[in-house]
């Protein structure tokens, strides 16, 4: 009865049902049914069946009277040579009463997806592959502003687990440190796709699968994600790519003729301009020598044979120099012994940007020496006080970090970073204190430096030192800097250098080592030891000139000459 209904519902195309009836019913229940398969593949059942024998000629015509009733068709623009366009297939699909389901909604089947076995859950972040149960694919994420890539360190959860909010999944390491990567929600891991140890991992790309049910775990032992996030969408219309050969094919004359016209006009007019004997002209092409390399010895500038064989015997002769030295080379490179050591992510992406800082911010230095004995001294009461009252001791850089981030107060013109269209002026000092660590230079941040004591200063720098040599610092321990100070001094006894400024910041400061001076006395005849320490300020000309940048360096020098102003 259903078949009949659909029949006189449609009485215009009774004009071949007999002769369908017969052969192909299936075709007619997809023909009449133009709701459920807007003509999708009408045109090639029944030319199949046509083929078989089991429709006339009137097809054509009867198929096309039909395009023209149907309400929806206006919309596909039916071409018989572009017949594939508009083939699909349903697998999986229980075709009456997929129609039927289609039909009563009045949806077309067009881009539906029927997996058999297993209802589509319209979840937000699950997909659903032909084939496998609802799923979350976990890309990897982002977790600091320059990170375009990761590499996976460990993984803390085994295929299998059960996995909570909050739940440490796996630690990345980032571009600055190892961070750890939570879970977000409830669920089982099914299955690891970049284990650990993986590297160059781009940011998006799949690491692993969660479901939400424990038995859908053995369903995923052998899956494997999709080359590209497009892949799943260029699936469907695969059979749409002969109509883009056919427009390729429309065109072939202009696209390859333009380029031969154009080469051999611009050709030309340089043949033209050369005079050659047709004997050169020979050996030149045999040669494939270009004769406007070539300065001609024969009349009026002529290229003659000689001109020729002249240039042959010199070409010779380079070639003949040129063998010994690579052979040279080549020796000296397989005696030499070597390990090829592989880039950590930390050291790529600090090579990346201090490259783009020496190339793009236009560096100048100004060095001063400040005179440390009061600052030594001072030192000397506090670390007394210190272990008086059970605190860590304070460092000489403990007392730089603190007089830099007064001095920032003070020029809070260098305390700024360039943009494009203006110059940002920060109103926190937040300091910035470079870590060497096995996997690269770090640089954890002290934030808001100017308005902590130095004791607190002296923790701080100690517990995010141990951090950044323990690969555990989060993005909130080195991100959101505006100024940074490094220490060779110190640690490695370098009396002086010049630091790369770390953008977007514009200012960095160079701490060399304390040495002991021989300085004029009280009277022209008497001498006396001081101890001194070299410091060179790096400075964005962009946003900081030479004459703040001096006026920097001089309130700095004050603190550190005058070490109890940095108390009050």
């Amino acid at each position: 009865m259903s078949y009949a209904s659909h029949i006189f519902a449609h009485s215009k195309k009774l004009k071949i049902a007999h002769s369908l009836l017969q052969h192909e019913p299936t075709i007619v229940v997809r023909w009449f049914s133009n709701r459920a398969r807007p003509f999708i593949g009408i045109e090639d059942d029944i030319l199949a069946a046509c083929q078989h024998g089991c429709v006339s000629g009137e097809i054509n015509g009867a198929c096309k009277s039909s395009i023209r009733c149907s309400s929806t068709a206006d919309s596909f623009h039916f071409k018989a040579r572009n017949l594939a366009i508009f083939k699909t297939s349903s697998v999986g699909i229980h075709e009456r009463n997929a129609l039927r389901t289609s039909m009563k909604l009045e949806t077309p089947m067009t881009g539906l997806v029927f997996n058999k076995g297993s209802p589509v859950h319209p979840r937000r972040g699950y997909s659903t592959d032909s084939g496998l149960p609802p799923h979350q694919e976990i890309g990897m994420p982002s977790l600091s502003p320059t990170m375009t890539e990761g590499n996976i360190a460990r993984w803390l959860k085994k295929e299998g687990d059960k996995v909570s909010p909050g739940e440490v999944l796996c630690e990345v390491e980032t571009d600055k440190a190892t961070v750890e990567m939570e879970c977000m929600e409830e669920g089982y891991l099914a299955k690891i796709l970049r284990g650990d140890g993986a590297k160059e991992i781009k940011v998006g790309e799949l690491i692993a699968i969660t479901v939400e049910d424990e038995e859908d775990i053995a369903k995923f032992k052998d899956y494997e994600p999709s080359q590209s996030g497009a892949a799943p969408a260029t699936e469907g219309p695969s059979d749409s790519a002969p109509p883009k050969e056919e427009k390729v094919e429309e065109h072939p004359t202009p696209t390859l003729s333009e380029p031969k016209v154009s080469k051999a006009a611009a050709a030309s007019p340089a043949e033209d301009r050369l005079f050659a004997s047709p004997l050169a002209r020979k050996l030149a092409e045999d040669h494939n020598i270009p004769l406007s390399s070539l300065k001609g010895t024969g009349p009026d500038g002529r290229i003659v044979k000689a001109d020729i064989e002249d240039y042959l015997a010199s070409r010779g002769k380079e070639v003949s120099k040129a063998a010994p030295k690579l052979e040279t080379a080549a020796a000296a490179a397989a005696a030499l012994d070597y390990t090829d050591l592989p880039h950590s992510q930390i050291r790529k992406i600090t090579a990346s940007r201090l490259l783009l800082s020496k190339q793009t911010i236009p560096h100048y230095y100004l060095t001063v020496d400040t005179r440390v004995d009061k600052l030594m001294e001072l030192r000397s009461q506090l670390n007394s006080l210190q272990e008086a009252s059970g605190g860590k001791r304070i460092s000489i850089n403990d007392l730089v970090i603190k007089a830099a981030a007064l001095a920032l107060r003070k020029v809070p013109q260098c305390n700024s970073s360039w943009t494009n269209d203006y110059i940002r002026q920060y109103h926190n000092v937040n300091i910035n204190v470079a870590v060497q660590t096995e996997n690269g230079l770090l640089v954890p941040v002290i934030k808001d430096a100017d308005k902590k004591g130095l004791s607190k200063i002296a923790d701080e720098v100690k517990l995010l030192a141990q951090k950044a040599k323990e690969n555990s610092l989060k993005p909130q321990d080195y991100e959101g800097g505006t100024f940074t100070v490094t220490n060779l001094g110190g640690p490695f006894g370098i009396k002086q250098f010049c630091a790369i400024i770390n953008p977007p910041q514009s200012g960095i400061l160079a701490v060399g080592s304390a040495e002991k001076r021989v300085i004029p006395g009280s009277d022209s005849d008497q001498f006396k030891v001081a101890n001194f320490m070299s410091v060179t300020l790096s400075c964005d000309h962009r946003v900081i000139d030479g004459a703040i940048g001096a006026e920097w360096l001089k309130a700095f020098k004050g603190y550190i000459e005058n070490p109890e102003s940095m108390l009050l």
